[in-house]
């Protein structure tokens, strides 16, 4: 109700009057600034939350939902295409994943996204889900190939698609802990190893509400078990996720590759007593990499990670001439001569715009998402803003990012979990970010405790800006776009990685503006070990 009384106010204020918003509440008149979802540090805990939100005083965070710029399930397709490529090219070797199996579960309003980025990549996507209606959704959508509640018919038709190397999203209605089991009896008594990546998508920021379901219950049996005991709930739920990564352990004695997908499943499973641990790790760091640590961390500390837009119009068409513009600045870019890795990183995503169009990815607003670095994303911007001013665009252009970002997210289990400086527990980046791109003329500024990984585990900052098509919106975006992105690089370049620090280093000699301060190698690797152990 708080959100239709605000929206109410906001639709009686003039023309671009600012707000200040708090708690989810319209609070003052000051650009647009939603600092929500804040809460004193000691008190930022899974049972604190339930009873402020109880109260009626605070809200779940989000992450790009926050500051207005949340564009429906493209975003995290897209996402989980450039994971899957950029898998397949770590852990394979290979640039075709043809004939490569995808396990993985969860059908659910983002772990949807899964089951279309597999057929995008051209691999065998084989996706566990438990609520029937779910899976239902996805399949009438286009979404899931076929659907079987038969483990026998999954894993025939499985190999089968193995044999032909076809494309497809195969969902299973049940339990995933059974179907990483009986993968496990595959191999043992076949000596096949049906599988060569995997994952997980369930709602593991929250396993106890109805984000995870123990593998012993059925769907309907553990909803009432759940609201009837939810202390024998939780044990099943533990006992599950211990049968779960079990079951995960044995396959990956083989050429088998897995990774946690930043929804809190490693964590809540060494919570529950799973055998995750790595040895002489840090508190963070689990037998298994998340994703951002192996697959996009990389892409992070090169300044890539997922630009959008929205198109005010609302009509396709617009859009459609936005999807050439920036293809043809991606294009400029490559002919123009840049490093290996971010050409491969340019050229995914022109793939990515071509697929997305093709697959009818948009739902609602027409907006677009794809990953680009610093460069990209002001000379898109700019592009943009100069075809509204010849009116090649009919209406103004709302650019954001997910926060899940280069730099928008502090959060040391998925977005700063390759920062191995000591620092990844700090929230110092995300409120600079929130800060920086206010100054710089951000439309709207957003910072957000919670989304993805849980309350009290991460701390988000986001934006709006409206490119208008006058010379004042292309200076704000050269110099909000410049710094949001930077930010974030320069963070990484101090936290020792490579990649980071040739990153900032080329920026500073294009840019006379920036100028960062760079961190000295540790000639002892043995001390900093022993330092960031201790």
């Amino acid at each position: 109700m708080g959100w239709w009384v605000l929206g109410r106010r906001e639709s009686q204020l003039p023309p671009r009057a600012p707000t200040h918003r708090a708690r989810g509440h319209g609070a003052a008149y000051s650009p647009l600034s939603t600092p929500l979802f804040q809460v004193i540090p000691n008190y930022s805990s899974r049972i604190e939350y339930e009873k402020l939100f109880a109260m009626g005083v605070t809200m779940y965070g989000q992450m790009t939902a926050g500051s207005y710029c949340y564009i429906g399930p493209q975003g995290i397709v897209h996402g989980t295409v450039l994971t899957v490529l950029n898998a397949g090219r770590r852990y394979l070797g290979v640039e075709d994943l043809a004939g490569k199996v995808f396990v993985t579960s969860g059908l659910g309003g983002m772990s949807g996204a899964q089951a279309k980025a597999a057929v995008i990549v051209g691999c065998i996507g084989v996706i566990a889900e438990v609520d029937g209606a779910a899976l239902r959704k996805r399949y009438q959508q286009g979404w899931l190939m076929e659907v079987t509640n038969s483990l026998d018919h999954c894993i025939e038709r499985l190999r089968e698609a193995r044999k032909r190397k076809e494309a497809l999203s195969l969902g299973y209605h049940g339990n995933v802990v059974d179907l990483w089991e009986r993968l496990v009896h595959e191999l043992d008594t076949t000596g096949e190893l049906l599988v060569d990546l995997g994952s997980d998508q369930t709602s593991c920021h929250n396993p106890f509400n109805g984000g995870y379901y123990p593998v012993q219950l059925g769907f309907a049996e553990a909803q009432s078990l759940m609201a009837s005991d939810p202390a024998a709930f939780k044990g099943l739920v533990q006992e599950s996720l211990r049968r779960h990564v079990s079951a995960i352990n044995r396959l990956a004695q083989g050429n088998f590759f897995f990774w946690d997908y930043g929804n809190a499943f490693l964590l809540e499973a060494h919570r529950a007593g799973a055998d995750v641990g790595k040895p002489g790790a840090s508190k963070m760091e689990f037998r298994y990499p998340s994703y951002v640590q192996h697959i996009m961390g990389d892409i992070f500390s090169q300044g890539f990670g997922p630009f959008r837009w929205v198109c005010t119009s609302g009509d396709p068409q617009d859009l459609a001439v936005t999807d050439h513009l920036a293809t043809s600045v991606l294009e400029e870019a490559i002919s123009g001569g840049v490093n290996p890795a971010v050409k491969l990183q340019y050229m995914d995503n022109i793939r990515w715009i071509r697929e997305a169009a093709k697959h009818q990815l948009v739902v609602g607003s027409q907006a677009r998402i794809l990953y680009s670095d610093q460069k990209g994303r002001v000379a898109i911007a700019v592009a943009f803003n100069q075809a509204i001013a010849r009116g090649e665009i009919k209406a103004p252009v709302v650019l954001s990012r997910d926060h899940h970002d280069v730099s928008g997210t502090d959060s040391p289990f998925r977005e700063t979990s390759n920062i191995h400086d000591g620092s990844a527990f700090c929230a110092d980046m995300a409120v600079q970010n929130f800060v920086g791109d206010a100054f710089r003329g951000a439309t709207w500024v957003a910072l957000h405790n919670g989304g993805g990984v849980g309350w009290g585990e991460v701390i988000n900052g986001g934006f709006g800006l409206v490119l208008d098509g006058t010379e004042e919106a292309e200076q704000k975006a050269r110099m909000m776009l410049s710094w949001d992105v930077s930010n974030g690089v320069a963070r990484r370049c101090w936290s020792g990685n490579r990649k980071a620090y040739e990153i900032i280093c080329q920026t500073m000699q294009e840019n006379s503006g920036l100028v960062v301060t760079l961190p000295h190698e540790v000639t002892d690797e043995y001390m900093l070990q022993q330092a960031l152990q201790a």
